[in-house]
C-alpha cells in the first residue's frame, strides 16, 4: 500500500488575487480590434478609390515598408545598425530586371530568386559584419551602398537607367479581369507586404526572436543562457537581406526600371529606410508600414508644396521628419502604444472589466494562473 501524498504547499511567494501584469481594459482591446480591421478593409478598398498616380504612389510606399520591416528586423529587434539595405535593395531590383529583359521570365517568378540571392548577398556580408558594431557597422554597411552602383554601372549592361517593359502579368493573374494594371500591382504589393508582416510577426514571437532582442539588450547575458551571438546575427542579418531583396523586385514591378546611373540613389533608399522604421515605430511589425506611407506622401506633400522652388524640397521634408521624431520619439506606433497604456491605467479593472489572470488564494506550488 502506497504511502498517502502530502497535500501541495501553498505557495507564499506570489500575492493572491493579484494580477500578473497590468489589467487591460476590454474596450481598449476591442478598440484595438476595430482599428485593425479598419485598415485592413481601406487597404483592400483603397485601388478602387484611388486613381493610378495615387495606387502607383501606394504600391512603393508598400514596397519601401518591406524594406523597412526587414532593417527592423536587424536594427529594432537585433540592436545591428545598417545603412547598407539600399544595396540589397539594388540587387533584388536587379536580379528581377535582368530575369525578365534578358531572359523573358514573368515578374512573379523572379521574386523568389530575388529573395535568395539577397539573402545569400547578407548571409556573406553578416559574417565580415560580425567584427564590428555599432557606428562602425554603420560606416561599413554604408561604403556598401555607396559601392553598389559603381559595380553595377560595370558589370551590368542593358537595365541601368533604361525603362523597363511592363511587367506581364501571370496565367492567373491575367484571369484576374476586374482590375486594371495599377490596381493589379498595388494588390500584388499589398499582398507580399501582408504575408511578410505576418512571418516577421511569428519570427519575433518564436524561440528565435526571443534570442534577437536578447542580443540586442544584452550580449553578456544572452550568451549565459545559451544564445549563438554570431548564428544569431547572421541569420537576422540574411533574413533581413532578403526582405529588402524582395522589395527591389517589387519596385521593378511599380516603376518599371532598375537604375544604376545614379551614384546615390541606394545610398537615399538606405536613409528612406531607416526613417521609415524611426518615424513608424522601432520594434514594432505595423510601424515600418505607417512610416513608409507617411515618408511617401510627406515626401509627394512637400514636393507640391515648393513646387516652384525644387531647392527648398530637401530643408523642408527634413524639418517635417524632425518635427514627428521630435513629437513622437517612439514613432508613430510607439506613441499609439503608449497612449493605450494610458487608458489601460485610467480604465481601471473592475469587476468583469477585464480577463487578465490571477492566483487565486489558494494556489498550490507549480500551479498555473487562472
Amino acid at each position: 500500500m502506497s504511502a498517502p501524498t502530502e497535500a501541495p504547499a501553498v505557495r507564499e511567494d506570489v500575492p493572491r488575487d493579484v494580477p500578473l501584469w497590468p489589467p487591460v481594459p476590454r474596450v481598449v482591446r476591442t478598440t484595438r480590434v476595430v482599428v485593425d480591421v479598419l485598415l485592413a478593409a481601406a487597404a483592400l478598398y483603397a485601388p478602387y478609390y484611388f486613381e493610378s498616380d495615387t495606387n502607383k504612389l501606394l504600391s512603393q510606399a508598400l514596397y519601401i515598408a518591406v524594406a523597412a520591416m526587414g532593417l527592423n528586423l536587424l536594427t529594432g529587434f537585433n540592436g545591428q545598425v545598417s545603412i547598407g539595405h539600399g544595396a540589397f535593395f539594388g540587387v533584388g531590383a536587379f536580379t528581377t530586371a535582368i530575369l525578365m529583359v534578358d531572359h523573358g521570365w514573368q515578374f512573379e517568378a523572379t521574386l523568389p530568386v530575388a529573395a535568395a540571392l539577397t539573402g545569400l548577398f547578407g548571409l556573406l556580408v553578416g559574417f565580415p559584419a560580425l567584427r564590428v558594431r555599432g557606428l562602425y557597422l554603420a560606416l561599413v554597411t554604408l561604403r556598401l551602398a555607396v559601392l553598389f552602383p559603381q559595380v553595377t554601372k560595370r558589370f551590368v549592361h542593358g537595365t541601368g537607367g533604361n525603362p523597363l517593359l511592363q511587367p506581364r502579368r501571370s496565367e492567373f493573374s491575367s484571369l484576374i479581369t476586374f482590375l486594371d494594371d495599377d490596381q493589379w500591382v498595388y494588390v500584388f504589393c499589398l499582398a507580399v507586404t501582408a504575408v511578410l508582416a505576418l512571418l516577421a510577426w511569428n519570427l519575433t514571437r518564436s524561440r528565435f526572436g526571443r534570442a534577437m532582442v536578447a542580443v540586442r539588450d544584452q550580449e553578456i547575458a544572452a550568451t549565459t543562457v545559451g544564445v549563438n551571438l554570431a548564428a544569431t546575427k547572421v541569420a537576422t542579418f540574411t533574413i533581413s537581406a532578403a526582405y529588402a531583396g524582395v522589395a527591389g523586385s517589387l519596385s521593378v514591378m511599380v516603376d518599371r526600371i532598375a537604375d544604376g546611373t545614379n551614384p546615390i540613389l541606394y545610398f537615399q533608399r538606405s536613409i528612406e529606410f531607416l526613417v521609415a522604421v524611426v518615424i513608424g515605430g522601432a520594434a514594432t511589425i505595423l510601424g515600418p508600414v505607417v512610416g513608409a506611407l507617411l515618408l511617401v506622401l510627406l515626401r509627394r506633400n512637400t514636393e507640391d508644396l515648393v513646387a516652384d522652388k525644387p531647392e527648398l524640397v530637401p530643408a523642408v521634408f527634413g524639418a517635417a521628419l524632425i518635427a514627428i521624431v521630435f513629437v513622437l520619439p517612439d514613432g508613430v506606433v510607439g506613441g499609439c502604444r503608449r497612449l493605450l497604456a494610458r487608458l489601460a491605467r485610467r480604465g481601471g479593472g473592475g469587476p468583469g472589466a477585464t480577463d487578465v489572470p490571477t492566483w487565486p488564494a489558494d494556489a498550490p506550488a507549480g500551479s498555473e494562473p487562472v
